[in-house]
Parts: C-alpha cells; sequence; structure tokens
C-alpha cells in the first residue's frame, strides 16, 4: 500500500478543572489525522522531534499502539517536549495554555539528523502537513522543507495541505498568506476549512476558495464547511457533499483532523473524490460524539475499520 508521512507537533496536554489532579494527554492535528490513518489501516509515519525524556518516551509508546510508525522521530539530548493546558469555564468553554517556545519539534529542519530524516521522507507516496505545521518553523527552515517537498514530488509523491490556521502562531493573516500560497504551490490536494481560508485569503465562499487553489495548481481540493458539509472540486467535477448533522455534538476538537484522515484514507482506496468525502464525513461525524480529539477505537464507524 501507499505510504504517507505527517509532518507536525504534538504536544503533552494536560486537562481538568481540578488543579491537583489534571489528567495528561497529548494531541497535535497532523498527529491526529495520523492515528485515523493508522486505524484505517494506512501505512503512515510521524515526522517531528521530541526530548530524551520520560514523557517523550510515554508519547512514543501511545503512538505505536495506535499502529503510527515512529522511525522519523528525532530525538534531542537535554530537550522537551511541548505542554499545553486546557481550563474549562462554568459556561463550558476552553482556554488554552501553552509552553512550547523550546519544544525541539521548532527546529526540526536545523537539526543535524533532517539530512537522515529527509533522505527518508522523498520515498513516501504522501507527505501530509498543514498550517500548523508551517507556523513552527523559521524563514530558513521552511526554505528546507520546501526544498525537501520539492525532491519528493520529483520522486513521485504527492503532498496535502491543510491550511489549518491557528492566528496564535503567525504575525497575522498576511504573513500565514504568504507561507501558505508557497505551500499550495506544491500541493496535489487540498483539504481547507473554509472559515480558515477566509481569514487568511477572504474567500467569499467555498467555490472561491477551490477556483484560487486550482489558479495556483492544486488538481483536488475537498473544502470542509463544518455542518454544512464540503465542497469537492476537481478539473471534471465539482460537487458539494453533505453531512449528517448532530443536533448535540460532543466535542468538535479534531473533526477536522480525522476528516483529512478519511478522506485521504479512502482516495488512497480508490474511492472517488465524492466517496471519500462521504467517508470522511461519517468518520467526523463520529468523533464529534465524543470528547477530544481522538475517539476510542472501538467507537470507529464499522464502514470507516
Amino acid at each position: 500500500m501507499k505510504r504517507v508521512a505527517c509532518i507536525g507537533e504534538c504536544m503533552l496536554e494536560l486537562s481538568g478543572g481540578d488543579l491537583s489532579a489534571m489528567a495528561l494527554s497529548y494531541g497535535g492535528d497532523t498527529l491526529n489525522t495520523a492515528i485515523y490513518l493508522a486505524r484505517l489501516s494506512v501505512p503512515v509515519d510521524y515526522v517531528t522531534a521530541l526530548g530524551d525524556d520520560p514523557y517523550s518516551d510515554w508519547m512514543l509508546e501511545q503512538w505505536r499502539a495506535e499502529g503510527v510508525g515512529t522511525d522519523l522521530v528525532v530525538r534531542v539530548v537535554g530537550r522537551l517536549p511541548g505542554l499545553y493546558a486546557i481550563r474549562t469555564d462554568e459556561r463550558g468553554e476552553r482556554k488554552f495554555f501553552y509552553w512550547r517556545d523550546q519544544a525541539p519539534a521548532r527546529d526540526l529542519f536545523s537539526l543535524p539528523e533532517i539530512a537522515t530524516v529527509a533522505e527518508r521522507l522523498v520515498d513516501y507516496d504522501w507527505i501530509y502537513l498543514t498550517g500548523v505545521t508551517l507556523s513552527l518553523y523559521s524563514p530558513n527552515q521552511r526554505t528546507e522543507l520546501y526544498a525537501l517537498l520539492d525532491r519528493a514530488r520529483a520522486k513521485g509523491a504527492k503532498i496535502a495541505f491543510d491550511s489549518n490556521y491557528r492566528p496564535r502562531g503567525w504575525d497575522g493573516s498576511e504573513d500565514a498568506r504568504a507561507v501558505m500560497t508557497e505551500l499550495v504551490s506544491r500541493t496535489d490536494l487540498a483539504l481547507p476549512t473554509l472559515d480558515d481560508d477566509q481569514q487568511i485569503y477572504g474567500d467569499d465562499n467555498a467555490d472561491t476558495c477551490a477556483d484560487r487553489l486550482h489558479e495556483r495548481g492544486v488538481g483536488e481540493v475537498a473544502v470542509k464547511m463544518d455542518a454544512q458539509g464540503c465542497l469537492v472540486s476537481s478539473k471534471r467535477r465539482r460537487e458539494r457533499v453533505p453531512t449528517t448533522v448532530r443536533e448535540q455534538p460532543i466535542d468538535t476538537t479534531g473533526a477536522g483532523d480525522s476528516f483529512n484522515a478519511g478522506y485521504l484514507a479512502a482516495r488512497l482506496a480508490g474511492a472517488d473524490p465524492i466517496d471519500a468525502a462521504r467517508h470522511a464525513h461519517r468518520l467526523a461525524g463520529a468523533v464529534i460524539m465524543h470528547p477530544g480529539a481522538v475517539m476510542p477505537r472501538d467507537a470507529m464507524p464499522e464502514e470507516n475499520t
């Protein structure tokens, strides 16, 4: 089967209202997608940098248990992974607090080990990354990333990209727009959320978003529109694919990440873009009925396993 590599950052997560008994977990947009790809029987490896500490060891054990390959994870002596805490107020609204400026994942493309990682990455069939991935790196590191992607595409790899705009990681929307436009020019499959690209590019609607991406050379686009479904577009066909509206979703965290996994897995299995979107909607629809970004393995929809 075709192999996928997901590039990004996963952080330790502390959650809970009681400061004396907060739960430890982990989270990251590309890691969430990697886990769902693995559950959908897609060979997938995660590409990041962690420390040499017990918490990094623990995360790696958890990822391997999910079937995610970790051979391309760089371990940096004396460093610690990023950390964030979630506080929930009396109205159920969540607030995030981050400690990540010194996380080794932010230095991945300046570490000596990246040369070895890059030599292996160019042989993957698909490379998946997001706007959050891009926000981690300095301009010089992004130059290294672009060169790696160009080498991989020259050898036949395809690039999947979700803009996944998080303002905290950027010096404004203009900064994000300039960086993401550079990546889009190397993208084969775009999986944006309309709200994100409206903030970055000012797109009027999903059709405008898809048109812009096609003009930049993207062959296939699936624009996520939350409860309104998605718009699937290619040179041959454009169609809106509805989703089943959940009246009371429990937690929408990870919905987009799981959609991306469901869509890509279905396409790799031979489904056409419309059927792939239906598979993706079913998976995301199940995810939002469970707390957290990664639902229990036994809750995976049967048609997505």
